[in-house]
């Protein structure tokens, strides 16, 4: 079952489409990194997905159920803006407690869905007010809060921007810990942590969707029959350079003096082509192995890699 499906999601600003076409699939328990550059088109499609914005034009279905702009029925998602607000007089838990009345969550439910929630934000013995808290400490505070109705799904818009090493990895682990148990659907410009964490990965660019697969199979796709070939010296490497240029069905890309890129036709074939002409040119091979792309090279590829104006 997909927790978030699209079709023909559509958003434009005067007559420019922001939001355009759009058809998204996220399935149920997944987390989901949605990636694009400034002006991509990823904060309205959060806004419209959280109704938040109203669609020109196209259908969401959350959780199976078909949402309209302007209704009032938001109890099984949860949200975490770019730009959160608290009141910075409170304490982590009596926010909590305030966001949980809204939901009409009272009582011992109310406490004992309090209680996990600052646990699993590391927050459970903090008592100081929100005001004096760290960036990282607010973000988990603020996927707290977006928890805090038991939904379905929760969108967290670049809920890792401005952090610290240290608290964007404490937000990290947090969303790894609610894999399986509610979809997550967080955009970023943090390709690592993406890469590191993600189900499934959508790559948006001026409104439209580039990219739309697993982790795993979007490596697969961009792999390209391409090798890895490191070599021990840099003379060795320009050796090598200039004899592996001479190959008009060999394709050489320089990761570094030493670091090579090798694309051909038939992977296969390459690392017998290759260790042919090391051994004919005399050069020593420190390692040799099958190439995966990472995430920061799939984006910079189908995006054209050129920032947004």
């Amino acid at each position: 079952m997909n927790a978030i499906e699209t079709k023909g999601l559509t958003k434009r600003y005067g007559t420019y489409p922001v939001v355009d076409n759009l058809n998204l699939k996220v399935a149920k328990g997944s987390i989901c990194g949605f990636l694009g550059k400034n002006g991509a088109g990823k904060t309205t499609t959060i806004k419209m997905l959280t109704g938040l914005a109203r669609p020109d034009s196209g259908t969401i279905s959350l959780s199976g159920t078909v949402r309209k702009y302007g209704s009032s029925n938001n109890s099984n998602i949860g949200y975490l803006p770019d730009v959160p607000n608290f009141y910075g007089y409170m304490t982590a838990r009596e926010y909590l407690n305030f966001c949980g009345k809204l939901y009409a969550v009272e009582g011992k439910k109310l406490k004992a869905r309090i209680d996990g929630l600052l646990k699993q934000a590391g927050l459970f013995n903090i008592h100081k007010n929100i005001s004096a808290f760290s960036r990282g400490m607010k973000q988990r505070l603020g996927i707290a809060q977006a928890l805090i109705n038991e939904p379905d799904i929760i969108f967290l818009d670049e809920p890792i921007s401005a952090l610290d090493p240290v608290g964007r990895n404490e937000v990290m682990a947090l969303i790894r810990s609610l894999r399986g148990n509610i979809t997550v659907f967080f955009s970023t410009h943090i390709l690592t942590d993406v890469e590191n964490t993600c189900d499934h990965v959508l790559i948006l660019e001026k409104g439209r969707v580039l990219a739309d697969d697993t982790m795993v199979d979007l490596r697969q796709k961009h792999a390209e029959n391409a090798a890895l070939l490191r070599l021990y010296t840099p003379d060795d490497g320009n050796r090598f350079l200039a004899l592996a240029q001479r190959q008009n069905d060999l394709t050489v890309e320089s990761q570094s003096p030493v670091e090579f890129i090798l694309r051909a036709d038939n992977f296969y074939a390459l690392g017998k082509r290759i260790s042919f002409l090391l051994t004919e040119a005399d050069i020593a091979m420190e390692r040799f192995q099958a190439y995966t792309p990472s995430l920061d090279d799939i984006f910079l590829k189908v995006t054209g890699g050129a920032a947004s104006e």
